[in-house]
């Protein structure tokens, strides 16, 4: 009987006791792209204010303004919003995903990154559901719906695996049916369903109770969007191809397949000058940010537009904070070396 447990949860082996508890799978991650508007505000119309858990959606808009928060406010009596940065989680509402920022949830908060783009978008869904399936386990519900390309699929899975529930908009109801038909096709989703019948499945879903692990210790924030892969070959500082090391000679060289070769020493040269002026290049381009920024601000306050004028300042404080960082980052970068002259 190793590693099985009674009905009430508890160990049947000689183990310590796996003490669970009874919760509603009432974490729902919605993840969608074209065509999946209409979907999104029927399941938010679908919920009402006593509702005990929230919402999430990530929907591909990239770095556009996005009106999603006011659409789903005005199709339910749920709160919609855009969430800022370690902002508490609260029940009865809705959290959409802000342009050019992916969207994550940890120890009870929502996280915002500008990580790296996935699938050629940011925000994306797998960000949002990795994080959910990792925070809350068989407390989500994962939903892919219409949309272009596969992300979704690789996070869904992930649900999957915690023991949380997963579900599909049925592919042939779609205008595009290619998120829902790649996460199809990955996992072995609990339900395949239309649109129409989406926000009534999620209702009840939303009112079972399920048997989930009591909490012990505070789960550790995860650093996962700004962790970096070890890079699996070096950059040619000449034309940008990838190098391997060559000792063939009996010294320590990088060559790439155009036959460029460098010293690590000269290797290490290249790269200070490319930060340079990659740095350089974000530093300008930041500057006159915030300069278009505070332009359209006053525009837009010359012509009342309030709302108008809250959007640009924020954009403009972004670009400020950003800026620091860099100038920051400019103050303690190390100095090139000077090459030796014989």
């Amino acid at each position: 009987m190793d590693g099985q447990h009674d009905a009430t949860g508890v160990s049947c082996s000689g183990d310590a006791p796996l003490q669970r508890r009874a919760v509603r799978p009432n974490i729902i991650a919605i993840g969608g792209s074209a065509g999946a508007l209409d979907t999104i505000l029927a399941v938010a119309a679908a919920f009402d204010v006593d509702f005990t858990g929230s919402l999430f959606v990530v929907s591909h808009v990239g770095a556009n303004r996005s009106r999603l928060p006011e659409l789903l406010s005005s199709a339910g009596p749920l709160i919609a919003k855009h969430p800022t940065n370690r902002e508490a989680i609260r029940p009865a509402t809705v959290y959409v995903a802000p342009p050019d920022r992916h969207m994550m949830v940890e120890n009870g908060h929502i996280r915002l990154s500008r990580g790296p783009r996935e699938h050629f978008t940011r925000p994306a869904v797998d960000p949002l559901f990795r994080s959910a399936a990792r925070e809350y386990g068989a407390r989500v519900i994962g939903v892919v719906l219409s949309g272009t390309g596969s992300d979704g699929a690789a996070g869904l899975d992930a649900i999957k695996r915690a023991g949380g529930l997963t579900v599909v908009q049925e592919p042939a109801t779609t205008f595009y049916p290619e998120m829902p038909t790649a996460a199809a096709a990955l996992v072995r989703v609990d339900h395949v369903v239309t649109g129409e019948e989406l926000p009534p499945l999620l209702r009840r879903l939303a009112m079972r109770m399920v048997q989930v692990p009591a909490p012990t210790t505070t789960a550790e924030t995860s650093a996962e969007m700004d962790e970096r892969e070890r890079p699996i070959a070096l950059t040619c500082p000449e034309c940008g191809g990838a190098m391997r090391e060559d000792n063939s000679n009996g010294v320590q060289q990088y060559r790439c397949h155009l036959g460029h070769r460098f010293s690590p020493e000269e290797v290490a040269t290249g790269q200070l000058e490319a930060i340079d002026h990659a740095v350089g290049v974000a530093a300008r381009v930041l500057n006159e940010r915030i300069g278009l920024c505070r332009h359209m601000a006053e525009n837009a306050r010359a012509a009342g537009r309030t709302l108008g004028v809250e959007h640009w300042q924020r954009l403009e404080k972004e670009a400020e904070d950003e800026l620091v960082v860099l100038q920051r980052f400019f103050s303690r970068q190390p100095i090139m070396p000077t090459p030796e002259i014989a």
